[in-house]
């Protein structure tokens, strides 16, 4: 009987564990949406691993993830300041989930707009690789796969109905 009792608890504590780490995941990818919308470079910037790498498929190129934040920095910036407007969203086909790391396969679709021009947007297919460093999740990998198009865009679903508990 205790033996039953044990097991059926640890399942429990399993299960819970791994909800609160589905919330954080998802609290992950709201946090980048916000930052991203918000021009919040420094928060941005911390949501990276300090040695994170993002490779870049599309000109088969691999970088620290400090070269690519020092490009992106201008436009946050600008979405700062109220002179480009920009935002991204996630959608993942799939994922694997472990206690303290993460993997994510999906598309992210950018958009953006500087101010008095027409609103651009891209789609692309990417991978990330996530680890809980001190207690938060930081991206240890992006990697950006290809251009991805609207209508492969429109077959996942949002990331929020895909996390989902017990996947």
């Amino acid at each position: 009987m205790f033996r039953i009792l044990f097991i059926l608890l640890l399942g429990v504590g399993n299960l819970w564990a791994q909800n609160s780490t589905i919330d954080e995941l998802k609290n992950f990818w709201l946090e980048a949406e916000r930052q991203v919308a918000e021009g919040d470079f420094e928060a941005y910037s911390r949501s990276f691993h300090p040695e994170a790498i993002l490779v870049n498929g599309m000109n088969k190129s691999s970088v620290p993830i400090q070269g690519a934040l020092d490009g992106w920095e201008a436009g946050f910036l600008d979405t700062k300041s109220g002179q480009m407007a920009a935002s991204v969203n996630f959608r993942f086909s799939e994922y694997a989930l472990g206690d303290s790391t993460a993997h994510f396969t999906g598309i992210f679709r950018y958009q953006w707009q500087n101010s008095g021009q027409e609103s651009q947007v891209v789609y692309i297919h990417f991978e990330a690789l996530l680890t809980r460093s001190n207690g938060h999740w930081q991206m240890l990998m992006e990697y950006q796969k290809a251009l991805a198009t609207i209508e492969e865009w429109e077959m996942l679903a949002p990331f929020q109905e895909t996390l989902i508990e017990g996947r």
